[in-house]
């Protein structure tokens, strides 16, 4: 790159143009490019990201233990529905005891409930009694009564 220099020639109205290299600083600071980002600019993207997250989070730790209480319930109703039926198949009467073994071959093969005849938490629903509510095992109702009040467990809840 050059720099255009006019000098007048005397005694005329003309002006003699030299090319010179230039080392104007000015010059090459406007010609370099800069390319990445200033700490600051990192600072500052960092300090969204933060907060972004700060906000989320708790909305998805709480929507997950909600997902799981809704599980759980779902699984009180199977397991309701399940002892209905291996009363009427076995002629059970009111108040006999249904053993885990009983009731989980009349829930979906391949479920955990059907695997272990525990709840998603690992808490076991145990022996069910024909014609009475099952209950949401105690322990879990502990753990997620932040997000399912009694009225949700209803009419499985305590």
């Amino acid at each position: 790159m050059s720099c255009e220099k006019r000098t007048p020639v005397r005694g005329t109205q003309f002006y003699q143009i030299t090319n010179k290299p230039c080392n104007h600083t000015m010059l090459r600071k406007l010609q370099t490019k800069h390319t990445g980002f200033t700490l600051v600019e990192i600072m500052i993207v960092v300090a969204i990201i933060a907060l972004l997250a700060a906000i989320a989070v708790p909305g998805f730790l709480r929507a997950r233990k909600r997902s799981q209480a809704s599980k759980i319930l779902n699984d009180l109703r199977m397991i309701d529905g399940a002892v209905d039926q291996y009363a009427i198949e076995t002629s059970r009467k009111t108040g006999d005891v249904v053993g885990v073994s009983d009731w989980t071959n009349y829930v979906k093969k391949g479920t955990i409930l059907y695997n272990t005849g525990n709840s998603l938490l690992g808490t076991a629903y145990g022996t069910q009694t024909v014609d009475i509510v099952p209950q949401v095992p105690p322990a879990d109702y502990t753990v997620l009564s932040d997000v399912a009040s009694t009225g949700f467990w209803s009419p499985y809840g305590p």
